[in-house]
């Protein structure tokens, strides 16, 4: 866990820079109403938003992460408990902090209306169950643009999240869990791209395989330790690959070959200087739940003329501290506790009898398995 016992790994750095890139791209969604002018939809001819990575990048290293934690020890209920609590607690919280603190002070309604009021209820029952959005509340109204209605819009990948997690306890018990199965799952990711203007009709599936190819691309890695290094060269190439995604105009749909890649070669590094978590905790969660509801609140406050730049610095002082609260206050004392009771459970009962053929060595010291 983050801030507990020696960590050789810059996990938590890659993760606080992933929530931080989609801070920075949703300033100018919510301060224009689209992302048009974002300096990285520019540099890829408007094919993906510097957020946007910062997603990839998310799923790609908790495919890595969780994939091992189920290898290390495949028990199906630690293994839910374990990742429900590192998504929930803090959630829930947020969802408090949005209904009864930012909701109550930008509705137009009457107080005692809108706390009583059945859409606030609902709001917070869909935030419970990850309903993918669009989450809005009772009276609020941000700003009069495209996204003003939205009370946090980064919160419809934690439903796929979930979803993916879902994933990797039913191949683990169904004895699936192997690099064949991760690069079939890469495929159909990549082919959801591709096709994705067929992928309505599908729903949750849809966004789901949409999403699968990068979380795929992670578990890979995973299942590959010791056979597939992590190289300053290999890593440069996937930079290069990378940069050749762009211009051939399909940065998306290609980036699972490469990307996942150069993000777990930083993340697998251990830079000491980059160890911030170990003085103020793993921030990365808290940033990425709270900075939509806070940078649409300093938009509010603006009166709705704030710019991104302005946006983006009251938006990151003020998320950041709320995400220390998060991590201090809520997260870490969660995974604690899911700690210990999963491993007094384990002390009298045997984890399962799925057995793995790979080697997988135990979870780089520090990581919170997100």
């Amino acid at each position: 866990m983050p801030g507990e016992g020696p960590r050789r790994n810059n996990f938590d750095f890659v993760r606080l820079v992933a929530a931080l890139s989609v801070l920075f791209s949703h300033s100018f969604l919510i301060a224009e109403g689209s992302e048009a002018h974002e300096p990285f939809a520019r540099l890829t001819g408007n094919q993906c938003v510097l957020g946007l990575v910062g997603v990839f990048a998310f799923f790609a290293i908790s495919g890595y992460l969780v994939t091992e934690s189920w290898c290390r020890r495949p028990a199906p209920a630690a293994f839910a408990m374990r990742r429900a609590l590192r998504i929930m607690p803090g959630l829930i919280v947020n969802g408090l902090i949005c209904g009864f603190g930012i909701g109550a002070l930008v509705t137009t309604l009457p107080l005692r209306s809108y706390l009583a009021s059945a859409d606030l209820f609902g709001f917070l029952t869909k935030l419970a169950i990850l309903y993918p959005g669009p989450l809005q509340l009772p009276g609020v109204l941000f700003a009069d643009n495209s996204v003003g209605l939205l009370v946090n819009g980064s919160l419809w990948t934690l439903r796929y999240e979930a979803k993916m997690y879902a994933m990797v306890l039913l191949l683990g018990l169904a004895r699936l869990l192997r690099p064949s199965t991760g690069i079939v799952l890469v495929g159909v990711g990549l082919a959801a791209v591709y096709f994705e203007k067929w992928l309505a009709p599908f729903g949750d599936y849809g966004e789901w395989a949409w999403l699968v190819g990068f979380f795929a691309a992670g578990m890979v890695l995973s299942l590959l330790r010791g056979r597939v290094p992590f190289t300053w060269p290999l890593a440069l190439l996937a930079l290069a690959a990378l940069v050749a995604f762009a211009w051939l105009g399909r940065f998306i749909m290609l980036f699972p070959l490469a990307g996942p890649y150069l993000v777990l070669y930083v993340a697998t590094r251990y830079t000491p200087w980059l160890d911030y978590s170990r003085h103020v905790g793993d921030l990365s969660y808290g940033i990425y739940i709270y900075g939509w509801p806070v940078e649409q609140f300093v938009m509010y406050e603006s009166g709705g003329t704030a710019s991104w730049w302005q946006i983006l610095l009251w938006s990151v002082a003020i998320t950041v501290a709320l995400a220390w609260l998060s991590w201090h206050g809520v997260e870490k004392w969660a995974l604690r506790w899911g700690r210990r009771l999963t491993q007094r459970r384990s002390a009298g009962e045997p984890a399962s009898s799925v057995s793995y053929r790979l080697p997988v060595r135990s979870l780089p010291a520090g990581s919170s398995e997100r």
